[in-house]
């Protein structure tokens, strides 16, 4: 497997997680998105959208790091990323996406950089839009562990380590890379006790410590 991308992007960290929770080795390339690497003709060509990751496997190019998570699960047995259950399986997604497509969408590196060049944000103003929006998804988020509690004590299920469960799933895939990038832009986590519970957990395990950005051949600090 060869996955194409970039240490500070938190889809892309997303997949590396789950690669090393899966015990999958795979070649990294790395795709230098502010160097606009992914524009050019050679990436372009694998890419549609031009973005990461892209993993390529089996002569197949998979893009969109939630879609790649969910192929790896079903592919590979081990570790499984979401619960047997379909209510188990529809709480970690409904958790994952709250992540994956309500904070990440607004607070990508495009969106960014669009605040800045285009509209002509200062960087104090950009910060300031990521931090609220940041702030506002993760408490949803906490909320959202608060009734996933809830729900689990109800059904005489055992109290969650992680996001959900008693093992990292495809949540905890999205939960730590935007708690690393929210710490960039200095976001208060106060008042959000089962989100960071969650986090500290995964932080223990190798896989979640291996795949942080600085531990990527194209860190920079």
């Amino acid at each position: 497997m060869i996955l194409h991308n970039y240490f500070r992007s938190s889809a892309s960290f997303r997949v590396r997680i789950a690669l090393n929770l899966k015990g999958l080795p795979y070649d990294y390339v790395s795709v230098h998105l502010a160097k606009g690497d992914h524009k050019l003709p050679e990436f372009a060509a694998k890419s549609a959208d031009r973005l990461v990751p892209l993993l390529e496997i089996d002569g197949e190019s998979l893009s969109q790091s939630m879609a790649i998570i969910e192929y790896l699960d079903e592919t590979h047995a081990n570790s499984p990323l979401l619960p047997k259950d379909a209510i188990g399986r529809a709480k970690v997604r409904a958790l994952a996406q709250s992540i994956s497509c309500e904070i990440h969408p607004l607070n990508n590196l495009r969106v960014l950089k669009y605040l800045v060049k285009e509209l002509k944000l200062d960087e104090a103003t950009k910060n300031a839009w990521y931090v609220h929006w940041c702030v506002e998804g993760l408490q949803a988020f906490e909320r959202q562990l608060a009734g996933d509690a809830a729900y689990r004590a109800k059904h005489g299920q055992e109290k969650s380590v992680y996001c959900y469960g008693s093992t990292p799933t495809l949540a905890d895939c999205c939960l730590v890379p935007q708690i690393f990038n929210a710490k960039r832009f200095n976001v208060p986590f106060d008042g959000l006790p089962l989100t960071m519970a969650a986090y500290d957990a995964c932080m223990k395990l190798p896989a979640f410590q291996q795949a942080q950005p600085s531990n990527c051949p194209d860190f920079e600090a």
